[in-house]
C-alpha cells in the first residue's frame, strides 16, 4: 500500500482525523468521549495517512513538553486497512520526523500492541496499568535517528536480550543513542570503563537519570565506573560524581591500577548481555550488542580484573557535596 501524509494542527485538522479516532477508539474500542479527546490535540501535530485515492487510512498525533522528549500518541488505523502495512508506515513517518528533533520519543502502548512497536526500538519502561479500561505499558525509545532509518529490518531492534546483531557506530550521536539505549534497558548492573569521564560524553542529565534509575531499581543493584584518571573529576563537577556521592551503595568509582594489565579500549556492560565498545579512547567508532552474552562474559571477566586491582579516588571523597 503506498500512503502519503499530511501534518496538520489541530485547528486546521480535516475531520477524517477526528472520524477515524471516533470509530477506532470511542466505538470499537469503548473509549468514553470525555477521554479520547483531550487538551492535548491543541498543542499536537496531527498526521493523516491517505492512500493513492486520497481515501483517508490512518491517523496519530506527535507533541513534546520538553524540548528533547516527543510523544506519540492516538494512533489508529481504520479496520479495512489492517495488515497492510499501513501502521508501520505511519510509525516510520512519525521516526523520520522525530530524527534529529527529539532525543527519545515516549507513547503509552495497548498491552497487545507492543511487539509492533518493539519492531521499531520501543522498549517496554512500565509496569501494567488500566487507561480507558485497557491494560497499557509505557514505552520509549531512545535513539530515533537510528529506528526511522530504513533496510535493516531486524524483529527487536535496539531490544536488550533480543536484537543479536552489531550496530556500527562512527560519529558520537550515534554512539550516544545506542549507548542511552543500553543503559536505559539495564535492570541491574552498568558496568563502565574508559580512560577519563569525560564530560561531553558522560556528564549528561538524560544519562544520569538512566544510570539513576537502574542503580534505584534492585536492592543488588550495582553501577560500577573504572577510569584512568580522576584529575578532570576534581577540576570541574561531574553529574555523575555527585550522583554517585548520594548512592554511595549502588554506584562506586575506582582508579585503575598502572602496575597490571589494562585493556586498551573503553567499553560499557549492561547487565549480562548488552555492550558498547570503542576501538580508541579517543574517537567515537566501534559497535554496540544488545544480546551477545558470550562477549559481554570475556569482557566482564578482563572488567573485575582491573577492578580487582584498582583503589578509590580520595580527591573526590574529599570533594564536598
Amino acid at each position: 500500500m503506498n500512503l502519503r501524509f499530511r501534518k496538520y494542527s489541530w485547528q486546521l485538522a480535516p475531520s477524517s482525523i477526528r472520524d477515524i479516532r471516533q470509530r477506532v477508539f470511542v466505538e470499537e474500542q469503548q473509549v468514553p468521549p470525555e477521554l479520547e479527546w483531550d487538551d492535548t490535540d491543541e498543542i499536537a501535530d496531527h498526521y493523516l495517512a491517505v492512500d493513492d485515492s486520497n481515501t483517508p487510512v490512518a491517523t496519530a498525533r506527535l507533541f513534546s513538553t520538553l524540548e528533547e522528549t516527543g510523544y506519540i500518541g492516538r494512533m489508529a488505523v481504520l479496520p479495512e486497512y489492517r495488515g497492510q502495512g499501513a501502521g508501520d508506515a505511519l510509525l516510520r513517518h512519525l521516526l523520520a520526523e522525530s530524527a534529529g528533533r527529539f532525543q527519545e520519543l515516549k507513547l503509552s502502548a495497548q498491552q497487545h500492541a507492543t511487539g509492533f512497536y518493539q519492531r521499531f526500538g520501543f522498549h517496554i519502561c512500565s509496569d501494567i496499568y488500566d487507561d480507558a479500561g485497557i491494560p497499557h505499558l509505557d514505552m520509549r525509545c531512545l535513539a530515533p535517528t537510528l529506528a526511522s532509518q530504513p533496510g535493516d529490518q531486524r524483529a527487536k531492534p535496539l531490544i536488550l536480550g533480543e536484537d543479536s546483531k552489531s550496530w556500527l557506530f562512527s560519529d558520537e550521536g550515534t554512539m550516544l543513542e545506542l549507548m542511552d539505549s543500553l543503559v536505559a534497558q539495564a535492570g541491574q548492573r552498568i558496568w563502565l570503563y574508559d580512560d577519563v569521564l569525560d564530560h561531553g560524553l558522560y556528564d549528561r542529565y538524560p544519562l544520569r537519570e538512566l544510570i539513576s534509575a537502574v542503580a534505584r531499581r534492585h536492592r543488588l543493584s550495582e553501577v560500577r565506573i573504572l577510569i584512568h584518571d580522576d584529575k578532570p573529576l576534581v577540576k570541574r563537577r561531574h553529574q555523575l560524581v555527585e550522583l554517585m556521592r548520594r548512592l554511595t551503595s549502588r554506584i562506586e568509582l575506582r582508579l585503575v591500577n598502572t602496575d597490571y594489565p589494562m585493556e586498551n579500549q573503553p567499553f560499557l556492560l549492561a547487565d549480562r548481555e548488552g555492550v558498547l565498545y570503542r576501538h580508541d579512547f579517543n574517537k567515537p567508532e566501534g559497535f554496540a550488542n544488545f544480546a551477545n552474552p558470550g562477549r559481554v562474559k570475556l569482557m566482564e571477566e578482563a572488567f573485575q580484573r582491573m577492578w580487582d586491582a584498582g583503589r578509590g579516588s580520595l580527591e573526590l571523597r574529599e570533594l564536598p557535596l
